[in-house]
């Protein structure tokens, strides 16, 4: 256990190291910036914004570098900071994710999942992509969105990609992370925001497998909408397509075999098929095959997939098993947010954003590796427990900086634990938020002052 924990840390300082060895290739200008020697070299300033928590700029530069007249002020870190490429981060967590493997397999395949999350940043109307102005008496605004291929299994972050939230389009962002993906088998299992035959092409293309939540029967706009289904409650039922982009008569006459053939409009974005055509071009067709499986979920709740699983292998009993364990990266953005501190930045520019975006998905890796390396032994209590991610977050980046060992590592993180309470879940009640009024505001105000000359006077 210890070995494995040591093993993590090295990757890590691998990947540093690999990074600060060409660090001109993340320079915006190579033959200037971090070519003197300074207060913030290149892998300090690394260093650094990989470990930043929660506090005001110039308490995490006294907690980083110590309390000493000499450390490098704030203004001079956004200095530094600046002249960083874009580049520089998403790299270092492409670099640490490739180092720490192997991965663990469910029946032969990584298990994935993939989703988006909106991440509120501070307002800066001049970066049109992410702003809103904001409408009745509303304050304005921006958004980024972040999406992200999360392993399951290994509860790591894989891939990811962010942008403003006015240019995001999470399908076509979910084809460019499966494209350039290194893995050769996996099942990635995603929600209903992604439904579209697009992005089953591409991931048929990369030889993995998928598993679609889709809107239900019955339903316009949706996979199932135009498919000659079996009037149940549940069922099974093997579809094989032939798609087209063309609306010749003889494609017309072909769709009315609903299960057989399918026209994609212009409007839907489809890679493997040709948008523009001569008129007497053969028609084109790209082959589809899946299963589209309904089945219960509550006494009166049924959902709708679609899959190109194996129908023997993976039975409908085993898909909806597998489709719960999706949530898990929903309960990782909550404590990529909420624990590793995500929420808490420290610039208003979107490209220094960027930067602590990458760096806390870095910081979430390396703590979720080492927690779950911790075995936590079985007791005779009612619940099985887990390490305490909030104090695995916290102990795993003071190892990062060499502030705690590896025994005490492990010895601390199996000391803080939470229990597992499976297929817990209660309402989400909404509290309206009223403003605070003026006079209370005096009041406070006043008895803020009245308790500060009290103090004096003692």
């Amino acid at each position: 256990m210890l070995d494995r924990i040591k093993m993590i840390k090295r990757k890590m300082d691998e990947s540093l190291e690999q990074l600060c060895k060409v660090s001109w290739m993340f320079s915006k200008q190579p033959e200037k910036d971090f070519t003197r020697k300074r207060k913030l070299s290149f892998s300090k300033l690394v260093s650094f914004l990989l470990a930043m928590e929660g506090g005001t700029l110039t308490t995490e530069l006294l907690k980083h570098f110590g309390c000493s007249s000499d450390i490098a002020s704030a203004p001079a870190f956004v200095q530094q900071r600046s002249k960083l490429a874009p580049e520089t981060f998403p790299a270092l967590f492409d670099l640490f994710v490739r180092k720490t493997q192997p991965f663990r397999l469910y029946k032969g395949f990584r298990l994935f999942a993939a989703d988006g999350s909106d991440i509120q940043i501070p307002n800066n109307p001049e970066h049109i992509s992410s702003h809103y102005p904001g409408v009745n008496r509303q304050s304005p605004y921006n958004i980024l969105h972040l999406d992200a291929i999360y392993d399951l299994l290994q509860h790591t972050y894989q891939d990811a990609s962010a942008v403003g939230d006015r240019q995001t389009n999470e399908c076509s962002a979910l084809c460019r992370m499966v494209d350039r993906s290194q893995t050769k088998k996996a099942l990635i299992i995603v929600d209903r925001g992604y439904e579209g035959y697009n992005l089953l092409a591409h991931i048929q293309e990369k030889g993995w497998k998928f598993l679609l939540r889709v809107k239900d029967v019955g339903q316009s706009g949706g996979i199932t909408a135009g498919l000659s289904l079996p009037d149940a409650d549940e069922f099974d039922v093997p579809v094989y397509l032939s798609l087209t982009t063309r609306q010749t008569k003889e494609a017309k006459e072909l769709c009315k075999r609903k299960n057989e053939f399918r026209f994609i409009p212009s409007h839907c974005s489809f890679d493997y098929l040709p948008r523009t055509r001569r008129k007497l071009d053969p028609l084109q067709f790209y082959s589809l095959s899946f299963r589209v499986v309904r089945f219960k979920i509550t006494e009166d709740t049924y959902e709708t997939v679609v899959t190109n699983l194996d129908a023997h292998t993976f039975p409908p009993k085993e898909l909806k098993k597998l489709y719960t364990m999706r949530w898990g990266i929903e309960t990782s953005f909550r404590e990529l947010k909420y624990t590793v501190g995500l929420l808490h930045f420290h610039a208003k520019k979107v490209e220094h954003i960027y930067q602590e975006i990458f760096a806390r998905l870095i910081m979430y890796n390396f703590s979720e590796l080492i927690a779950s390396t911790v075995i936590i032994q079985k007791t005779d209590n009612k619940y099985a427990y887990k390490a305490n991610f909030t104090v695995a977050v916290h102990v795993c980046r003071q190892f990062f900086l060499g502030n705690v060992s590896p025994p005490d590592v492990e010895a601390i993180i199996r000391r803080n634990v939470s229990p597992i309470r499976p297929g817990r879940s209660r309402p989400r009640n909404m509290t309206a938020k009223h403003a605070v009024s003026f006079i209370y505001r005096v009041c406070l105000l006043y008895t803020s002052d009245a308790a500060d000359e009290a103090r004096s006077v003692d």
